[in-house]
């Protein structure tokens, strides 16, 4: 039994640390592709109109993309090595949460005509909803026009204030681009 207190401790500890993770991150790369021989980029406008989102927020977006590729050292190009594109989804995720409480309440007795006021144990039902999205990012060889690598991160979107929106969407980009390179690249 004193084995089972620290091992269900931790797991608790687990559950708690990995609900706190703001965006999950998840990548996908060609194995083949050489990312040390990328030094420039440019965005590909025909996948990135088709991303369902407004205009605004696809500033936002490759206004971010853009300040995370310099900083790691890609120059926009006229002539690119990569083309960047992006796409997004959202889902409406809804949560219910059943709890037993005590409280008080109105209820009839042993009829219509005996109404009274209590205390006592019930369930309560608890329902919320919130809306994740997931915004891929896409790099693509510009010679060969083929896909190199694919970012795609997830996480609760926030409309409380234009700073923030832009803060939630500068933490994806940098969330999703911190695994761009992929690891173990010739020359990067």
């Amino acid at each position: 039994m004193k084995t089972f207190k620290p091992l269900l401790l931790l797991l608790l500890v687990a559950a708690f640390v990995s609900s706190c993770v703001s965006v999950r991150v998840v990548s996908d790369y060609d194995k083949k592709a050489t990312f040390g021989q990328y030094k420039s980029f440019a965005f590909f406008k025909p996948g990135i109109d088709k991303a369902e989102i407004s205009d605004i927020d696809k500033k936002r977006i490759l206004r971010a993309i853009n300040n995370e590729l310099v900083d790691k050292g890609f120059a926009k190009s006229d002539d690119p090595d990569l083309l960047i594109s992006i796409f997004t989804k959202e889902n409406q995720r809804v949560d219910v949460y059943n709890r037993f409480g005590y409280g008080y309440g109105f209820g009839f007795g042993y009829g219509f005509y005996n109404p009274y006021w209590g205390f006592g144990p019930g369930f309560y039902n608890n329902v919320s909803t919130r809306v994740e999205g997931s915004l891929y990012i896409d790099i693509i060889d510009a010679r060969t026009k083929e896909l190199i690598w694919q970012g795609k991160g997830t996480g609760f979107l926030t409309n409380t204030s234009i700073e923030k929106k832009e803060e939630r969407i500068n933490e994806f980009v940098t969330e999703i681009l911190s695994q761009y390179p992929p690891g173990n690249t010739n020359g990067r």
